[in-house]
This record gives structure tokens, C-alpha cells and sequence, in this order.
């Protein structure tokens, strides 16, 4: 059995598996860029989530020492950790620092 193709046909089919291939393309960096923002949705959500566990742990201790008072040390260490860890955060946060990163080839 001999197959024969005309120039032609060769063409349109090289074609077609360039168009089949740029569309596979076109479609993986589609769902790659999906899957990233769904990544970033989640970091998002699981950070609001551990944001609210741990104000939330925060204030109930201190709730708890206010509402039973009889040590003033305590009272003090409760009501200023979290404003210790809050200033921390926000220096952190708002400190601009130079990124030093070394070039390659001799830093030109």
C-alpha cells in the first residue's frame, strides 16, 4: 500500500497540527495563570483565617484576666503582648529596606 500526498496536503496537514498545537499552548498558560490566582485567593483566605483565630485567641485571654482581676502583673503582660506584636508587625511592615541582590557576569 503506497500513500501518496500532494505538497499540498502535506501543508494543510502541518498546518493543522501547528494550529492544534498553538491552541494546547495557548490553553496551558491559561490554566496555569488560573491555577496561580486561585493559589493567591487561597493564600488570602487562609491568612484572614489565621488573622482572625489569633485576635480572636487574644482577646479572649484577655477577657478572661480583666474579668477576674487580682494580679496587676498579669493584667499588664496580657493587655501589652499584643501590642508588642503589633508594633513588631508594623515596623516590619512598613520599614523600607534596599534589596542587595549581586549580578552575575561580574556585577557590569
Amino acid at each position: 500500500m503506497t500513500l501518496t500526498l500532494s505538497t499540498t496536503q502535506v501543508l494543510a496537514g502541518l498546518g493543522v497540527l501547528f494550529a492544534l498545537f498553538m491552541v494546547w499552548r495557548v490553553g496551558a498558560r491559561k490554566a496555569r495563570r488560573a491555577a496561580e490566582t486561585a493559589r493567591a485567593g487561597a493564600r488570602v483566605v487562609s491568612l484572614a483565617g489565621k488573622v482572625l483565630f489569633t485576635g480572636a485567641a487574644f482577646v479572649g485571654v484577655q477577657w478572661l484576666v480583666i474579668t477576674h482581676p487580682g494580679n496587676p502583673t498579669l493584667l499588664l503582660v496580657v493587655l501589652g503582648v499584643p501590642d508588642l506584636i503589633a508594633a513588631y508587625v508594623l515596623t516590619r511592615a512598613l520599614t523600607v529596606t534596599s534589596l542587595d541582590t549581586s549580578r552575575r557576569g561580574g556585577g557590569r
